[in-house]
């Protein structure tokens, strides 16, 4: 099964017109999804959200006993093979699971810490007996694991790593020297994934045990936020490492660190998006309780705006989310008993640009959700007995975690340009062909959001016509230039998530019929009509550093006449109707 042809290439959204909606969408979900959603929601109430004081406090005793709960329940266990004690799930589950989990703050980053880069590593780049050896105990609880890659001198520059790794005279042992910073779940990790230099020169991959001799913690950190998860120094002086446990290749270190990397990057996505729908609930609870003026404050049309904005960027972060999450089950699938070990990298390196958009806009929507929920607060969501205050300070590690986002964003271009400067044909095609039909008119079929599905494409020429003109100027130096490459990456965002977006509403017409799809029509024609909004201003912005004067003027006039047709009149009165919906409903629907 591993040599199947993936039916979607990574980065394939940027290059051409999506008119069968067949991408993965929440609604799709099996019996067996649901019922993990289930157990995975419900012991984050019942089970986490009661606890939220102790775990504040650092009763880290508290959080092991929860993370041993879960491995209880199989929520530790669903990306770790059958064979090897775990569930074998699919990432759709991954991303079902995280999604709970990240309602629950620091306990949220601790899980998901353990299950994605703390135990990744192992499951796609362990020997066979170091899976037989950590994986079961992770899939169960009884091991703890921590990621070790982030030192004092090198954050996102993570390769120019100070670790070293040397081997002793009896070839027995590597001897691990150095400093990892920021480490999550130091305090109570069993298993640390190191990442040293062999000699000082070959970045290496090591599983490394909390009783080796060598390894110590410095101090608990103290945090603006998710406080009640640990985070400390990891000192090595002169640790043993049996050689046994060296992880992966001698110099191949990379291939695990950033490859896995993109996982941890969707499952941040994952957790974000969590995290948004519940400072929602909390804004939406408190706005439909709280009278100024002998109203409510969801009767004001303000508030109502707000509560229909925070929707919209939920809607759309979750089709981003589920959307990726189907791509990488069909590139990671059938990878839990590979051992070719360059088509497991060639495989978790496909969908980058996917996985690191799901991080930026999924931190970005929490940021904007969580500050629009206390602003609904008031004066109230500032005092720290209103759980908003705690998320508000919570979100803001997210766009630092798993590379910044701006690591992220000048990741997009520089994997796209990669493919066109290595001669991939139907990129560099499609960045000519956008170039040469900057203002072709897509057509689409007819239907509630014919209009929307247009605009999408035309985003998608103003993106490849905007790449096609870095890709001219710059030739290779676009490092030098992160103003235009982050500008660039804007756009590509703003493309993947209005498609999401779109198409899951179009999906659900298709299925459904318009009727009982109203919702979904709603949410992603607002959402369209507001990113055109900043499509609009980022490809301004773009253009002005690229061209001269008169060429400016001409492009500037295409895209204006480009966009000038995906007018939509109605937009207050639509988003009265999605606030009037999730106001009745008393959550988030869609």
């Amino acid at each position: 099964m591993s040599g199947n042809a993936l039916q979607t290439r990574g980065g394939q959204f940027l290059l051409k017109d999506e008119v069968k909606p067949d991408l993965f969408t929440p609604e799709d979900f099996t019996e067996e999804h649901r019922l993990i959603q289930k157990t995975a929601v419900e012991f984050v109430e019942q089970e986490v959200l009661p606890n939220n004081e102790a775990i504040e406090r650092q009763d880290f005793d508290c959080v092991v006993r929860l993370l041993r709960k879960a491995g209880e329940l199989g929520l530790l266990a669903h990306s770790v093979p059958e064979e090897y004690g775990g569930l074998g799930l699919d990432k759709i589950t991954k991303c079902i699971v995280g999604e709970a989990v990240g309602a629950s703050g620091a306990y949220g980053v601790a899980h998901s810490n353990h299950t994605c880069i703390a135990t990744l590593p192992i499951t796609y780049f362990g020997t066979p007996e170091q899976k037989r050896k950590y994986l079961p105990k992770l899939a169960s609880g009884e091991y703890l694991g921590a990621y070790c890659l982030t030192e004092p001198s090198s954050g996102s520059d993570a390769l120019n790593a100070k670790t070293t790794a040397r081997l002793n005279e009896a070839g027995t042992h590597y001897l691990l020297n150095g400093t990892k910073q920021f480490i999550t779940n130091a305090e109570f990790a069993d298993t640390f994934i190191v990442y040293a230099k062999v000699d000082g020169e070959k970045f290496t991959a090591f599983i490394v045990e909390r009783g080796f001799p060598g390894l110590h913690l410095g101090p608990e950190e103290n945090k603006m936020g998710i406080k009640g998860s640990s985070t400390r120094q990891v000192y090595f002086e002169d640790c043993l490492v049996p050689v046994e446990n060296l992880l992966g290749e001698v110099g191949r270190g990379h291939a695990i660190a950033l490859n896995v990397l993109n996982l941890g990057r969707f499952n941040l996505g994952s957790g974000t998006i969590g995290a948004a729908k519940h400072a929602f609930a909390l804004a939406l609870d408190y706005a439909s309780g709280r009278r100024q003026f002998n109203r409510f404050l969801t009767d004001f049309p303000a508030t109502q705006e707000k509560i229909a904005d925070m929707a919209c960027r939920i809607y759309a972060g979750e089709s981003v989310q589920y959307r990726t999450a189907g791509y990488l089950e069909q590139a990671l699938g059938d990878l839990y008993q590979e051992n070719d070990t360059k088509l497991i990298e060639q495989r978790l390196k496909e969908f980058v640009i996917e996985c690191s958009i799901c991080k930026i806009f999924g931190s970005e929507t929490l940021d904007f959700v969580v500050d629009e929920a206390l602003q609904i607060h008031g004066g109230y969501g500032f005092i720290k007995e209103y759980h908003i205050e705690q998320m508000y300070r919570d979100a803001r590690i997210n766009r630092i975690f798993e590379g910044t986002n701006e690591i992220n964003r000048l990741l997009i271009p520089t994997v796209l340009l990669r493919k066109v400067a290595t001669g991939d044909s139907e990129f560099t095609d499609a960045i000519e062909g956008g170039r040469r039909s900057f203002d072709a008119p897509p057509v689409f079929p007819e239907g509630p959001l014919k209009l929307e599905q247009e605009a999408v494409a035309t985003v998608r020429r103003i993106f490849l016509a905007c790449a096609g003109l870095v890709a001219s100027r710059f030739h290779g130096s676009l490092q030098e230039e992160q103003e235009v490459a982050m500008k660039l990456a804007d756009l590509a965002i703003q493309l993947y998530s209005m498609e999401s977006a779109v198409l899951r509403a179009v999906k659900s017409v298709y299925k459904n019929g318009a009727l009982k799809a109203a919702a979904k029509i709603d949410l992603a024609a607002a959402y369209v009509e507001d990113t055109m909004l900043e499509v609009e201003k980022t490809a301004r912005k773009l253009l002005a550093a690229l061209l001269g004067e008169s060429e400016l003027r001409q492009y500037t006039s295409n895209l204006q006449h480009a966009l000038s047709h995906f007018i939509r009149e109605g937009g207050v009165e639509r988003k009265r109707r999605i606030a009037g919906r999730l106001v009745n409903s008393k959550t988030y629907v869609c």
